[in-house]
């Protein structure tokens, strides 16, 4: 390195802090992790996110987008390695967007997600030390998830690929293996894309809105081992894929079912409406909780099968259920909570918007013979008013940005006696819990967080509410 070059570089370190700017070197401390995932540092008074690094990481880092008071940094060079730092277990851990935590210890990971839930209920729900648990886990870091979306691309010598993006980009990383995933799905994400390779089956071009095959998604039931292919496609025309679609199912002993989902909007979203079973079953047979459920390919289906059935367990134990209660599931899905609360309490309302999901939730209560439960299709805000008996219990499992303000002020009118708040964003939680606990009607006891998505950022938590004595 030339003097003169040698000097720029020093300039950029010692930079005042007045004239940060994008480019700059800065050395990082790194003292936090924020519920991105991203490492968290100061340059003076100003914070600094660092992707792929932890607390105790000394780093030098590239300024790549600069505010006035904070600024987003690339790492350059690792000069003192966190005690909690390891070597990722994946290959491409460094460039797949699929994880973001593969660098960090376990153990840190879970202290790093308690953390964040904490935080987060101070900093936006207000409370003072809240009653947080240890993060509850399943029996893996590795190897858990039950479904996965892959896109479909083309490279530069035009070989079909499937993977995820690049971190920060849109540049896709094949993949013929995923650690997160069941390994047993890994022969068809390594295999499948060839057979769409000879088949000569376009790839869709997003710019263009031309070719076919969008995405490969993959499901298994974790108990039973019955797997699922479905290929996202722009519309149905894909010559030769009944014939292919008996070849998989004659290939993979496992695979129960193949399928055509028609996602034809220029979106982001992965699945379309419409979805058609061109071999086998449409759905797979799982076992969670000890009953059986139907899962089609766009089911929403916690990947995570034995964290969740950890959490449920922690909800049941904790309401001590005596077979009186009422209970009201709002947001229920296809009965994931709602079956297996139902066996313990003598009435189970469950209310969804989705009305096929509501199909599905009937379905599997009468797969498992469960007598005692009523499905309503319709906005959670407009359904809870509605109800003919005052619930006992109230089970909300809301998307991610939380419950509507109607849902929140019908609790608050309702009263039932216990709410149990299951999310998977802290801040919506932390916002909604705030609006439930402030006027003195509820109080807080408990926040369990699980772990449903090892090596991420990601925390999910159930949060318990009871009404106070004498209101």
């Amino acid at each position: 390195m030339s003097v003169t070059r040698g000097q720029n570089l020093q300039n950029m370190i010692d930079r005042t802090p007045d004239r940060w700017q994008q480019g700059d070197l800065v050395e990082v401390t790194i003292t936090d992790l924020n519920d991105s995932g991203d490492g968290v540092g100061r340059v003076n008074s100003r914070v600094v996110f660092i992707p792929d690094t932890t607390p105790g990481d000394r780093a030098k880092v590239r300024l790549v987008r600069v505010k006035p008071q904070y600024a987003y940094g690339k790492l350059q060079e690792l000069l003192e390695s966190s005690s909690d730092r390891i070597r990722p277990r994946c290959i491409v851990a460094d460039k797949c967007g699929g994880c973001q935590w593969q660098h960090i210890a376990y153990e840190h990971q879970l202290e790093a997600k308690r953390h964040q839930v904490i935080q987060t209920l101070e900093r936006i729900g207000s409370f003072v030390n809240p009653p947080v648990d240890a993060v509850l886990t399943g029996n893996a870091d590795l190897g858990y998830r039950n479904k996965a979306t892959y896109p479909v691309g083309k490279s530069a010598t035009g070989q079909i690929q499937a993977g995820y993006y690049q971190k920060g980009s849109h540049q896709l990383i094949n993949l013929n293996q995923c650690p997160v995933q069941d390994p047993r799905l890994n022969p068809l994400l390594a295999e499948v894309k060839q057979d769409i390779q000879q088949r000569g089956w376009r790839v869709y071009d997003e710019k263009h809105h031309r070719g076919q095959v969008r995405h490969l998604a993959l499901r298994i039931g974790r108990r039973t081992g019955e797997m699922l292919l479905t290929l996202v496609v722009k519309d149905w025309d894909l010559p030769g894929i009944e014939a292919q679609a008996q070849e998989w199912l004659d290939r993979y002993p496992q695979l129960v079912g193949v399928s055509l989902n028609r996602q034809s909007d220029r979106t982001n979203v992965i699945f379309g409406s419409e979805t058609r079973c061109i071999a086998g079953h449409p759905y797979l047979l799982e076992i969670f909780a000890d009953l059986k459920f139907h899962v089609l390919p766009d089911t929403f289906f916690q990947v995570y099968t034995e964290a969740a059935e950890a959490l449920l367990q922690e909800i049941t134990q904790h309401l001590n259920l005596q077979g009186d209660e009422i209970l009201v599931d709002a947001y229920c899905g296809i009965g994931t909570l709602t079956l297996p609360l139902a066996q313990k309490v003598q009435q189970a309302i469950g209310l969804e918007v989705q009305s096929a999901a509501v199909e599905q939730a009937q379905n599997n209560a009468r797969l498992n013979q469960i007598t005692n439960t009523t499905f309503q299709v319709g906005e959670v805000e407009k359904l809870l008013p509605q109800l003919e008996t005052t619930p006992d219990i109230v089970l909300l499992d809301p998307p991610r940005q939380g419950c509507d303000r109607a849902v929140i002020e019908t609790l608050l009118q309702t009263q039932p006696q216990r709410i149990v708040y299951v999310s998977c964003k802290a801040a919506t939680l932390a916002r909604d819990l705030k609006l439930l606990c402030q006027n003195g009607k509820y109080r807080l006891t408990r926040v369990q967080p699980a772990d449903f998505f090892p090596q991420t950022a990601h925390v999910e938590c159930a949060a318990f509410l009871e009404r106070e004595s004498g209101v």
